[in-house]
């Protein structure tokens, strides 16, 4: 069985953290469902599973049901580039639901535990440098 990545979405700290899992915890799930953080080593926090990937890099959109690959005729969002107005495109996506191929699983933050998520994933986090303005020090 392939690794999973997830990739967390942190929307107070306006970050993303990413986590890789050796199983997937996730099977069955589908995009728009809420899950415990406790899977993933965030306890307390509660999130939303908001879209992924399988391992071609086919991305899953939310209105397919299913965990197969289906080619549809889109004009914009998931999996279409901006596109010319009245054009059509025909693409290949994943459906909602998570199996064994899905490569990416991302998630965004609805609830908050007491630590933070780069406390409990274990990351260092880079402290930014505030740079002195040449005026101030004379």
């Amino acid at each position: 069985m392939p690794e999973l990545k997830c990739v967390i979405n942190d929307g107070k700290a306006g970050k993303s953290y990413q986590k890789v899992l050796t199983e997937n915890p996730f099977l069955g799930k589908k995009v728009g469902d809420k899950i415990g953080g406790s899977d993933l080593g965030l306890v307390g926090y509660e999130l939303e599973i908001t879209g992924g990937s399988d391992s071609a890099g086919f991305p899953m959109l939310k209105n397919v049901d299913g965990s197969g690959r289906k080619k549809l005729l889109l004009k914009a969002g998931t999996g279409a580039r901006k596109l010319k107005k009245g054009v059509k495109v025909r693409k290949t996506v994943r459906g909602n639901t998570i199996a064994d191929v899905t490569a990416q699983v991302n998630m965004k933050v609805i609830k908050y535990g007491t630590k933070t998520v780069p406390e409990l994933l274990g990351i260092q986090v880079k402290e930014e440098k505030k740079e002195e303005s040449k005026g101030e020090n004379k």
